[in-house]
């Protein structure tokens, strides 16, 4: 993406350019902190998914921090009322994983995920292959484990053997997750093999396929169901959000992308649902390669925007039906 000078007006703040958690006050609490983790190594498809973090960053301050008003609040939908900027949130930035690949790097990371939530709210990774949900979503839970569950925004299972970018789902599955406690949307025809699409079944993971969101009235709908599946221990929900459900001709610079996949305004929809629930308390961001992506910049925007869009919901929670617990 060729990048040129963006405009200055005070009246029109940029999103982005967040406080260092690490300068936070003593005593000092966040609603939202942004944390990179920008593994890479056991991708199964050849990426740079670790230039993505900064990428995101950068695209950040192509946007504005508000939301505008919306009369759908009238008609019965989850937005607040009125005009609201997130620039009233308390958004950190908690840098970069150093090196997160490997049994040592997401130790790390387990580590940097469980101090930062120590302090936030909430907290998102910005990826990175999709090899990052294992620790990020392990770290956020700690010894809530026993009782957690997952909501994936994902056109695969995720439940290949090995270590790859291809088996988180599996092992977090193997660390003890409750299968039965695991919701994934958008799974696709033709971006999974029958033997992995059995052993979701045979593990009890609830899967809506991508053709399922056109048949109901709204994704937030369908993300309400999985919230109530994957909260049904009572303990903590960890939202996966892989880019490559999306449409490739939105989302170019995720390897897996397919044609024929989820719409941006739906993957925005969903992700902003979810956070309205108070149980999800972490979420990632992974499978986009910013170095491949087109020349506008879409998937990364894209990203930017579900950022944005998680942080809305974290503004929507006060006004919000389905706080959790």
């Amino acid at each position: 993406m060729t990048e040129t000078a963006l405009s200055h007006d005070p009246l029109w703040p940029r999103a982005g350019d967040w406080p260092d958690f690490d300068a936070m006050a003593a005593g000092e609490h966040a609603d939202l902190a942004v944390l990179g983790v920008p593994a890479f190594r056991t991708s199964l498809s050849p990426t740079a998914a670790h230039a993505t973090p900064a990428a995101i960053r950068a695209a950040l301050r192509r946007y504005s921090p508000a939301l505008a008003p919306d009369r759908s609040r009238d008609l019965g939908s989850d937005r607040p009322a009125g005009s609201v900027d997130l620039g009233d949130l308390r958004l950190v930035d908690a840098g970069d994983v150093t090196d997160p690949d490997g049994e040592a790097g997401e130790a790390v990371t387990r580590a940097r995920v469980a101090r930062v939530l120590g302090r936030s709210d909430a907290l998102m990774a910005l990826g990175g292959d999709n090899s990052v949900t294992v620790a990020t979503a392990l770290g956020a839970w700690g010894s809530d484990l026993a009782t957690a569950g997952l909501v994936t925004i994902d056109a695969h299972h995720d439940l290949r053997d090995g270590i790859s970018n291809g088996s988180p789902v599996r092992r977090l599955i193997e660390a003890g997750l409750d299968p039965s406690r695991i919701v994934q949307i958008g799974i696709q025809d033709f971006a999974n093999s029958a033997a992995y699409g059995r052993r979701a079944e045979e593990l009890g993971i609830t899967v809506v396929h991508r053709d399922e969101l056109h048949h109901r009235a709204h994704p937030s709908l369908v993300m309400a169901e999985a919230l109530e599946i994957a909260g049904a221990g009572g303990g903590p929900i960890h939202l996966d959000i892989d880019v490559d459900v999306c449409d490739r001709s939105i989302a170019p610079a995720c390897p897996a992308s397919v044609p024929g996949g989820v719409q941006a305004w739906e993957l925005r929809a969903l992700v902003r649902a979810a956070a309205l629930d108070r149980r999800v308390r972490s979420a990632d961001l992974v499978e986009i390669d910013a170095t491949t992506d087109a020349a506008d910049g879409r998937t990364v925007r894209l990203a930017a925007l579900c950022v944005l869009e998680f942080a809305a919901g974290l503004a929507g929670r006060a006004s919000s039906g389905r706080l959790g617990t």
